[in-house]
């Protein structure tokens, strides 16, 4: 599920066999939660790729990063309380 109103964003860029495995965690975590979540791909955005390039995927919580290259899920429910 993602949402507009998403707390959590997952930076990513097409192809990223890492960034699929995130997102899996993500939509799970999310779901079980009840909060939203939205993919964002760095290609779409020369920002993105000068800040993200060498991290993705990157799991940001309310604009903060919580992980890079891996998501731990014990990490990402206690970033989001």
């Amino acid at each position: 599920m993602t949402s507009a109103d998403a707390r959590v964003v997952v930076l990513s860029r097409p192809g990223c066999h890492l960034c699929a495995d995130a997102c899996t965690v993500v939509a799970t975590v999310a779901a079980d939660l009840g909060v939203g979540w939205e993919e964002r791909d760095i290609t779409a955005s020369p920002d993105d790729m000068r800040e993200y390039w060498d991290k993705i995927p990157v799991t940001l919580v309310d604009g903060v990063q919580v992980d890079f290259w891996r998501v731990s899920e014990a990490r990402l429910r206690a970033a989001l309380g």
